[in-house]
């Protein structure tokens, strides 16, 4: 919905409008729109789907009861990712512990069309990267994903990680280039 990476665009400027004022529906439309990256973002941390899901929650009941502080200086996206990092770390201070992250509630590979043969293939490929990814360090995992299945840009994975946009992009690069060497060398 949103490519402009300066500030919401026009379309999601009139459903914040509505949700401030109390539609109902544009809150709803907000959080249809987001809660898939939101969910994916905090599962990449938490590796736990029921923990990614309460923080999820907590996310965006933080974001709506703050929505009137959201001034528009970058995509509404880049805020709740900002949030929910804070409602991560806030929960992992007080004891949250990461469980071993299943790459497949991230990668989404479409099964129509494949034959048992095929899905053998697309399993052990998945494991393949399963195994190199998990060996990343995080924020090179999770720009390498947000980037990747989200398509965020660098400028908002860098408030997603907590760094900068160079720090982004470079983590981005090397997660890519240790992907590729591993892949490469274990033909």
């Amino acid at each position: 919905m949103n490519t402009n990476e300066g500030g919401p665009d026009p379309q999601e400027k009139e459903l914040l409008r509505r949700a401030r004022n109390g539609d109902r529906s544009a809150v709803g439309e907000l959080i249809r729109t987001h809660e898939g990256l939101i969910y994916r973002f905090l599962l990449s941390r938490t590796q736990d789907e029921d923990q990614a899901a309460d923080l999820a929650q907590e996310t965006f009941v933080k974001a709506l009861r703050s929505l009137e502080a959201f001034r528009g200086e970058s995509t509404f996206r880049t805020w709740l990712l900002a949030i929910a990092r804070n409602e991560f770390r806030a929960a992992y201070r007080k004891g949250l512990r990461r469980k071993e992250q299943s790459l497949d509630t991230v990668v989404q590979i479409a099964a129509e069309g494949f034959g048992p043969e095929d899905e053998a293939v697309r399993d052990s490929e998945i494991e393949r990267i399963r195994r190199q990814m998990d060996t990343l360090p995080e924020k090179q995992r999770l720009s390498v994903s947000l980037r990747l299945f989200d398509g965020l840009s660098f400028r908002e994975i860098g408030v997603a990680i907590g760094s900068t946009e160079g720090a982004a992009r470079v983590n981005f690069h090397h997660g890519i280039r240790k992907l590729r060497e591993w892949l490469e060398h274990d033909e």
